[in-house]
């Protein structure tokens, strides 16, 4: 199942991916429609040790959120591995379990609505992730591990070589 993974000596903190994602989730699918609507984003980026580090759902294998949820609201499917409490049967009571057991800080609360609810990735259902399509360094991808470790060792590999 493909992951969203993160490039950390990629990233230059431009914050296009927090951007695409509130486009993406707005009602006009636009970056200044999202503004304007104050349609918040799902995926956040924070300065660590000085530099830019994107943080996001990681749709969990055992997810705290899902365990910790009390409505029911939050759930991982099985066919995609996308964990969220939208789209189901039960709604979110705005409890915030899920916020304190999510260990990435990943969800927040969202009080845009008629209800409050809890806000999180939901890998923009299936499609290539918006957050990823927009990053102009592809320091965003959207791959299966293995291929992404592969990545990395044929990226530090060649460090090694440039060491010599």
């Amino acid at each position: 199942m493909r992951e969203i993974f993160v490039d950390l000596d990629r990233c230059n903190g431009c914050l296009m991916c927090v951007q695409a994602c509130a486009a993406e989730h707005s009602t006009s699918k636009t970056i200044p429609g999202a503004l304007l609507e104050g349609t918040p984003a799902r995926i956040f980026v924070h300065l660590a040790k000085g530099r830019p580090v994107p943080v996001t759902c990681r749709h969990c294998e055992e997810p705290a959120c899902v365990d910790a949820c009390m409505s029911g609201a939050m759930q991982k499917d099985k066919a995609t591995g996308i964990v969220s409490n939208e789209g189901h049967d039960q709604e979110c009571v705005g409890c915030w379990m899920c916020i304190m057991a999510c260990p990435y800080g990943a969800i927040v609360q969202d009080h845009s609505g008629p209800q409050a609810k809890a806000l999180k990735c939901d890998r923009c259902r299936g499609k290539e992730p918006a957050c990823v399509a927009a990053c102009p360094n592809n320091a965003l991808v959207f791959v299966e591990p293995d291929e992404f470790a592969l990545q990395r060792r044929q990226k530090e590999a060649v460090k090694m070589l440039q060491a010599v």
